[in-house]
């Protein structure tokens, strides 16, 4: 069976981020996409200019028309702008009972541009936490949702993942790239068990979008295992190929896109 995996994000025109590279994912992974758009930005590789929501009833109306027809296996949740989205996509998902969520909490481009308006983190929290089966926050997004301190350390990243927890996903993955160490390791936590994934710093400046690209990896692997631990396992891997294949690509001039299809297109 191909799998129909849904992302519910921004748009980003220069293809390294958002729905962009949700789909470009989605594809390389062998699973078929669908998407439905929060808002649309004004963006390139070095910054964000401009970001205009669509509007929440319009958001719901996609989701509403998507899920009268097509069986969705897994569901990406990723930039949702505004209180008002946040509020719509979650109750869009609890009426279709929506399976397999993958929260990717997006608060701020890799540009240093914020994507998620402050009042939104207290609807992202309350309303889309507790409906997702992974939750996985980068550091800082992590500190923006519990109110506690930046992790600085991995030892930081243990203590924060109860709190974490307590936001009512089925399971975390706390990213650690936001540590600064050559070692980039990740933690999963289910309630049962508290796994490291470790993960090496590649040398690039060419990681626009790899969040984005995390996090639909994983929706995208959810529907083929059993354990979600294994599903983010396999993203991880396939993430960090698709960091330490970026450079082959010539995308911009700030922070380029890393490469998602390295493991479908033959070597150039």
């Amino acid at each position: 069976m191909i799998h129909n995996i849904l992302t519910i994000a921004g748009s980003d025109p220069s293809g390294g981020a958002g729905i962009q590279a949700d789909l470009k994912t989605f594809g390389a992974l062998g699973t078929y996409g669908c998407a439905v758009l929060t808002a649309l930005t004004a963006q390139n590789t070095r910054q964000v200019t401009g970001v205009h929501p669509v509007p929440p009833d319009f958001v719901a109306l996609q989701i509403d028309t998507l899920f009268a027809d097509v069986r969705i296996d897994a569901v990406k949740v990723g930039m949702v702008a505004t209180a008002e989205i946040a509020g719509a996509v979650a109750s869009c998902l609890r009426n279709h009972q929506a399976k397999r969520v993958v929260l990717d909490p997006v608060m701020v481009a890799k540009s240093g541009d914020r994507l998620l308006a402050e009042a939104a983190v207290t609807a992202v929290r309350q309303e889309l936490a507790p409906l997702s089966d992974l939750l996985m926050p980068n550091l800082p997004e992590a500190a923006d949702l519990t109110g506690c301190p930046e992790p600085t350390d991995l030892a930081g990243m243990h203590a924060m993942l109860p709190d974490l927890l307590a936001l009512g996903a089925k399971a975390v993955v706390l990213k650690g790239g936001h540590l600064g160490t050559d070692d980039a390791p990740d933690l999963f936590a289910d309630g049962q068990r508290v796994v490291e994934l470790p993960g090496r710093r590649i040398a690039t400046k060419n990681t626009h979008g790899t969040g984005c690209s995390y996090s639909s990896a994983i929706a995208a692997l959810l529907p083929r295992h059993d354990d979600p631990l294994e599903a983010v396992r396999a993203a991880k891997a396939w993430l960090s190929g698709a960091i330490g294949r970026a450079d082959q690509l010539e995308v911009g001039q700030g922070h380029g896109p890393i490469h998602h299809y390295h493991a479908v297109w033959s070597q150039q």
